[in-house]
């Protein structure tokens, strides 16, 4: 469902959002893959001592998503200033944290992934090579504020496949390959 602002500028960065194992690098690798678009994982921006953290299955807390938070605004800024696509993923759980990487950039659009507690533990349980233990999916799923209407942004079931999850992003947001 498109928000307020779903026309104001064409789409140039695409940010997917979800709690941990909804799905969000495999979305984001179908889309770059479909559209010719370049991703950039948001596991990427978080400093060693956040990996580490999160590895002994302690949250982060929002002093330690600060500068993580900052540094995906700064690469979704520069794609949009630059005149380049691109697409992101950002668990963006609260509103303060979407707020951070998506204002002031009207070429971005949030999509969220939406699934519930039971589909999420299972695709959790069976990554392998992940910092993110399953002990703290729960905390995942308490801190997710769903965004609201004010926000411009595309909620996406992920019960489907994942190629039609990425199929119905591009079908709704319009996209085309680059």
């Amino acid at each position: 469902m498109a928000g307020p602002n779903a026309e104001a500028a064409p789409v140039s960065v695409i940010v997917i959002m979800g709690v941990s194992s909804s799905g969000k690098t495999t979305t984001a690798t179908a889309l770059s893959e479909r559209l010719g678009w370049p991703f950039r994982d948001a596991d990427s921006f978080h400093p060693p001592a956040n990996v580490e953290k999160m590895s002994r299955g302690i949250p982060l807390d929002d002093g330690d998503r600060a500068p993580w938070l900052a540094a995906i605004a700064a690469w979704i800024q520069e794609r949009i200033a630059r005149g380049e696509h691109g697409i992101v993923t950002c668990s963006a759980l609260k509103r303060a944290y979407r707020d951070v990487i998506m204002a002031g950039k009207p070429g971005a659009r949030l999509v969220h992934l939406v699934g519930n507690r039971a589909l999420i533990g299972e695709r959790m349980a069976r990554r392998s090579n992940h910092f993110m233990p399953t002990s703290l999916l729960d905390s995942q799923f308490a801190t997710l504020e769903p965004p609201g209407s004010d926000e411009d942004v595309l909620s996406v079931e992920v019960s489907v496949s994942p190629a039609r999850v990425a199929d119905g992003i591009i079908a709704e947001l319009g996209l085309v390959r680059s």
